[in-house]
């Protein structure tokens, strides 16, 4: 039997642009510090990224301790308490989760599954993790200023933010806001590179419907990006110049302290506005890579080729567009008109329909697939349950009668976490496990993967699967303590308790994550080129780990999608993208 599925070509289209010669850096200063490689600067975003959101890790068990034992830690006090909730959230949003998905993976995997030798433009990438880098600094810097961070919560909202007596409201909050500039600034050079790359600089052949899904969801996330970033850019410097000159672009006349203020005329609510705008493609600009990255984990470790490929690619799409009519389903509590709910509300059930083709279309991937339980594959089965969870209890959030009730309880945080905390984490350590040995050319220690996996997995759910009932029982969110409430039960402060003791068992386990990475980098079992037997293009690559400029002296071909498992008549179970198919043919013959 000699038909191979979806090998549509006998011919591969030219590539779009010619090669450009490479930049050979002669020290290692210019080799590893200030890297035009992509890899190398993947790596950098990467280990950045990381090293900040241990951070947030740790001031997340500050809060939780407070919780779950208030008025036991004397060095916690309110200010305290509201400048970890405001870090906490920022870093985890924006300096870990986008810039590991767009800046590591985005990266290290656009070149190498699209056929290049590079990003288009290496010098404005190696610029844009140094500004990335800059602004991870400024933030950290915050701790350090008179007055601490700022405490106004992650969404920074004025004119509380920039008022006398809220934590970090002069130094604190300008260090956040320029902080946010410098990253945006980054990003958008960032952003440009990977986009420009995909659609100029894939291989011949590599048509974009031939394209795998993780560069799908990098591609469309960054356009996202692009398109939003820039209200969360204007705003910054708005907020700024209303702390710093006086200006009055968020500020209305008001009385603060007993004294009034010389503040007029600005309006608090077209920051939510701006933010949101911002906000609720944000989401998605995190949920898409995360996407691909899941549809090609999927795929692989079911040696199945993914259900309804261009349907999942249209899913993307749809997603990215919808996700910029959907913001102001965040602000149902803010006094918007009674119609304008309606129409958010309705946005944001549409929106759950490409979402849930998705979800359908990675279970009817699994469905009788040959289902290998590697730890990526874990990962990514973990992420599929926990995404259906948070996306379901998001349908009471956009419904705006069921929201306002729930609006500032601890149904939020729980809502919030399972869809943009636990479901991009999860995933994010499924694509670690996935592709550290092309990275290193080492496999990661399996038992330690699974412990890892298993601990982490059902501690998440142990963290937060109560907080749906803390916030059904009417417990506020952002609260330093709630005391002797009539209307809170005991059950709450016991499950508080219990919540608290799961979220540090959770935070240490990542300790074994991070030594599986380093001990496997010198230790672990050598991995060869393809451990996975995957058929993208990042796993043809002549080296492993890949050398600076990828594929050797000639670049790959393109012939098929990225998705030939279990082939009909195949020899091997996979059929890699850069095979041609007379040598499948050929293959075929010399079996039978």
């Amino acid at each position: 039997m000699s038909y191979v599925a979806h090998d549509e070509s006998a011919f591969a289209p030219p590539a779009e642009v010619e090669e450009v010669e490479l930049y050979h850096p002669k020290t290692w200063v210019g080799k590893y510090v200030w890297s035009q490689d992509a890899k190398v600067i993947a790596v950098q975003y990467a280990a950045t990224a990381i090293g900040i959101g241990l951070v947030a890790l740790v001031l997340s068990w500050l809060m939780r301790l407070q919780l779950g034992f208030p008025n036991t830690f004397s060095f916690i006090d309110p200010s305290n308490y509201l400048q970890f909730v405001t870090m906490h959230g920022m870093i985890m949003v924006i300096y870990l989760l986008t810039a590991l998905f767009l800046g590591g993976f985005g990266n290290y995997l656009i070149p190498l599954m699209v056929g290049a030798r590079d990003m288009v433009f290496p010098y404005v990438n190696m610029v844009s993790y140094w500004f990335y880098l800059f602004a991870v600094l400024l933030l950290t810097a915050s701790f350090f200023v008179p007055g601490g961070p700022t405490g106004s919560g992650w969404t920074l909202y004025p004119p509380q933010a920039i008022l006398e007596g809220t934590p970090g409201a002069t130094w604190g909050i300008i260090l956040m806001l320029v902080s946010l500039a410098f990253f945006i600034i980054g990003f958008t050079m960032g952003g440009l590179n990977y986009v420009v790359t995909v659609l100029q600089a894939r291989t011949r052949g590599m048509t974009m419907m031939r394209m795998p899904l993780t560069v799908w969801g990098i591609f469309m996330a960054t356009i996202l990006a692009l398109l939003a970033f820039p209200a969360l850019f204007v705003s910054a410097i708005m907020m700024t110049l209303d702390v710093t000159l006086g200006t009055s672009f968020f500020l209305p006349a008001l009385v603060s302290r007993g004294q009034q203020l010389a503040h007029a005329g600005g309006s608090p609510v077209l920051f939510q506005h701006l933010f949101w705008f911002f906000g609720h493609p944000e989401v998605y600009i995190v949920a898409l890579p995360a996407f691909g990255i899941v549809s090609d984990l999927i795929s692989v470790h079911a040696r199945k080729n993914i259900f309804g490929y261009r349907m999942m690619v249209w899913a993307i799409v749809a997603i990215g567009g919808l996700s910029f009519l959907v913001w102001a389903h965040h602000m149902y509590v803010s006094g918007m008109n009674p119609y304008f709910g309606f129409f958010f509300a309705t946005t944001t059930l549409i929106i759950a329909v490409p979402t849930a083709i998705k979800v359908y279309n990675w279970v009817l991937t699994l469905w009788r697939g040959n289902i290998h339980l590697t730890v990526p594959m874990l990962f990514a089965i973990g992420f599929v349950f926990t995404f259906i969870n948070g996306g379901l209890t998001g349908l009471f959030l956009g419904n705006v009668t069921v929201d306002v009730p729930l609006s500032d309880t601890m149904f939020v945080v729980a809502h919030f976490h399972m869809v943009m905390a636990i479901a991009p984490i999860l995933v994010v350590f499924g694509a670690i496990y996935h592709w550290y040995p092309k990275i290193t050319g080492r496999m990661l220690n399996d038992t330690l993967g699974k412990f890892h996996f298993w601990v982490t997995f059902v501690g998440s759910y142990a963290i937060y699967y109560p907080m749906h009932y803390l916030g059904f029982a009417g417990v506020p969110r952002r609260y330093y303590a709630i005391g002797g409430t009539d209307f809170i039960p005991q059950s709450a402060h016991s499950l508080n308790v219990a919540i608290t003791i799961a979220a540090l068992v959770v935070g240490v386990v990542q300790v074994v994550f991070l030594y599986n990475l380093v001990w496997s980098y010198f230790k672990g079992r050598p991995s060869g080129g393809n451990p996975w037997n995957a058929t993208t293009l990042e796993w043809q690559t002549p080296d492993t780990p890949p050398k600076h400029g990828n594929f050797g002296a000639t670049l790959p071909v393109v012939y098929r999608w990225a998705y030939d498992y279990s082939v009909p008549g195949a020899v091997e179970d996979f059929i890699p993208q850069n095979v041609p198919p007379r040598e499948v043919a050929g293959r075929n013959s010399s079996k039978t």
